[in-house]
């Protein structure tokens, strides 16, 4: 599965198996949390708004966080790292190492805007019929 540039909130909950109020009040109470919104004001998430909330998720469910301590260690790793730096298991190789694939990599970026761009606006997270 090749990583896009947007994920609409329905597919975001799926990935994460999370309801979509969850990543909204998430929104309110971590910062770095800021996901754009469509022209039709529908929140989409980038792949790094992705990689944060499954971090936020794995410090909340799994490593018995509060929300204000997973807020402070997410802040304590920008601080640290100068960017967010999560502590997942990378499934694919870091944007700070040499792609050899950039060409192939480009055009995927571009068909994927092209593809963006195609979408009829009028259809409510890509017609997936989820939300």
């Amino acid at each position: 599965m090749t990583e896009r540039l947007y994920y609409p909130i329905s597919e975001v909950c799926s990935m994460l198996d999370l309801k979509p109020h969850v990543l909204r009040y998430w929104e309110t109470t971590f910062p770095m949390l800021t996901p754009r919104k469509n022209r039709a004001g529908n929140r989409v998430y980038r792949p790094d708004d992705v990689r944060t909330l499954q971090y936020i998720k794995k410090l909340l469910y799994e490593d018995g966080y509060t929300i204000e301590g997973a807020r402070k260690k997410l802040e304590e790793n920008r601080r640290e790292h100068g960017q967010m730096a999560l502590e997942l298991e990378p499934d694919r190789p870091s944007d700070h190492e040499p792609r050899h694939d950039l060409p192939g990599f480009v055009a995927e970026e571009i068909r994927e805007i092209i593809a963006i761009l195609r979408r009829d606006p009028m259809k409510v997270d890509g017609g997936s019929g989820q939300g």
